[in-house]
């Protein structure tokens, strides 16, 4: 964000001009009273980033605040991720995190590093972090884990020659799934065999437990528990007005259930930690750090925990993930939770058709939900839809009973979340559809032939121009943060109504 930037242009310019100022504003309170300074706050430092890369030809990538794209390399495909790592000084974040990443290696000279997985657009840079540290350091062993590496995992367990357009074909029975197994390098048909000779461990599903059994700390399931430490992060550089505190209060889903969704392929129960440990955590916490927010990161709040937040408030703001459920009906609940310091919760909607919902097993029912969005608007807390367009069961006619199911409530949304739907490979629901061919072994969704003829141009086109460009829609669309989304949204409080 400080380092050399190129361009001479009049907003590059600019974004040089005023980078300390705009560095200080994105920390401050005040910034975000005001959407229009946030958004060229944001847009300018977002500028930083992007000309930070030199303007070399062919080289292809693209980063901002948000993403990181290499033209010439697939973050699904093994060959590129090895790639990566075999070039790690092609990649910009590398003389960035080499000094810092030297300076902590010489100081604690650890036996093993960990790298954690989560978003593709990590994966490279993870690789070529990867790549860097088995240069620099061969003896030290190197572990990867987290939620993406948990996914392929399970793609691969699930890969057969029917669906994958591949040439690997891993065995089903070989990949650690998520009860927590690690595979070692060597391993035929799993990711520790992908990466073989680069990675020393791959582990997949809660990690917690099979990394101290790697180290030989603890016994394989008997893990102690304990709070997150923050204690090495920069939490001071954070662009937010204060530490946003993440906490996991369960993981996988509860309901479990929908069409589509990858956790039951890949094995992931439902565990939730227990609800007086969670309470009990997020105090500690935050008597400790002095967070500004909470962020409850679960798949989605169960309705038990909400009912001992409630109970038991944590103290700072916080948001988190809810399904429709009925107790949300009930406007005084609603006002427990504002009083328990709820600021902000994020809803997957979906669709505006009854019919849809049933058809995926989302168990939401419209009259329930209109009656949630107006019962948290009334309690004073912010609304984060997610709508989901293109799904098997939608067609055009569907998809306009979403346009009016937003429209009537438009009033009751704060922010609106617009996808389009891509198939998971692990998904139990793609039974009877014609996927279409693809080549990246490590690839998490493949395109399909649409059994209504909803395809993906139709349905960008519909978003394009009618669902986006209807005024009541519009004006949702405009107070959404740009580049921070729900990250930034609960700061700008239930701006529904203004």
């Amino acid at each position: 964000m400080r380092g050399e930037v190129a361009g001479e242009d009049p907003w590059t310019r600019r974004a040089v001009r005023h980078r300390d100022r705009n560095l200080d504003a994105i920390r401050r309170k005040e910034t975000y009273d005001s959407p229009d300074r946030y958004s060229r706050v944001v847009a300018d430092l977002n500028r930083l980033v992007e000309r930070s890369v030199p303007d070399v030809p062919g080289s292809g990538i693209r980063i901002s605040l948000a993403n990181y794209q290499d033209d010439r390399l697939a973050p699904t495909r093994t060959r590129d991720l090895l790639r990566a790592a075999e070039i790690p000084e092609a990649n910009p974040f590398i003389p960035v995190l080499a000094p810092r990443l030297i300076r902590t290696m010489e100081t604690f000279q650890p036996d093993a590093v960990g790298i954690s997985l989560n978003y593709l657009s990590q994966a490279l840079c993870a690789f070529a972090l990867i790549g860097f540290i088995r240069r620099r350091w061969p003896d030290t062993a190197i572990l990867l884990g987290g939620g993406l590496v948990t996914s392929w995992a399970g793609r691969l367990a699930k890969a057969d020659g029917r669906l994958t357009g591949c040439e690997l074909k891993p065995a089903s029975d070989s990949v650690a799934g998520a009860t927590s197994e690690f595979t070692l390098k060597g391993t035929l048909g799993t990711l520790g065999a992908l990466f073989s000779g680069l990675v020393d461990a791959v582990i997949s599903g809660p990690g917690e437990a099979p990394l101290l059994q790697w180290l030989d700390k603890a016994a394989l399931g008997k893990v102690p528990s304990g709070l997150p430490k923050y204690g090495l992060f920069p939490l001071k550089n954070y662009f937010a007005p204060g530490l946003i505190l993440p906490y996991a209060a369960s993981r996988g889903c509860y309901w479990n259930r929908c069409a589509f969704c990858p956790e039951p392929a890949e094995g992931n129960r439902y565990a939730p930690v227990g609800r007086g440990r969670v309470v009990g955590d997020l105090r500690t916490l935050a008597e400790g750090h002095r967070p500004v927010l909470l962020h409850l990161v679960d798949n989605a709040l169960s309705p038990a925990l909400l009912d001992e937040l409630i109970r038991t408030p944590p103290g700072p703001p916080w948001y988190g993930f809810v399904r429709f459920f009925p107790r949300l009906a009930d406007p005084e609940y609603c006002r427990a939770l504002r009083r328990a310091g709820c600021v902000m919760l994020k809803l997957g909607l979906e669709s505006g058709s009854q019919a849809v919902l049933d058809r995926e097993n989302k168990g939401v029912n419209l009259d329930l939900a209109e009656r949630v969005l107006e019962n948290l608007r009334l309690a004073g807390i912010a609304r984060y839809v997610y709508l989901l367009f293109g799904t098997p069961s939608e067609s055009e006619y569907e998809a306009r009973a979403t346009l009016k199911f937003t429209v009537r409530n438009s009033h009751a949304i704060s922010f609106l979340n617009l996808a389009l739907f891509n198939l998971p490979l692990a998904g139990r629901g793609r039974a009877g559809l014609e996927v279409l061919p693809y080549d990246d072994d490590l690839s998490l969704y493949a395109g399909f032939r649409h059994p209504k003829g909803w395809d993906r141009h139709l349905v960008r086109r519909f978003l394009d121009r009618e669902f986006r460009r209807h005024p009541a829609v519009a004006a949702i669309l405009r107070r959404d943060p740009p580049v921070f989304t729900s990250n930034h949204a609960p700061f700008f409080g239930d701006c529904s109504d203004t």
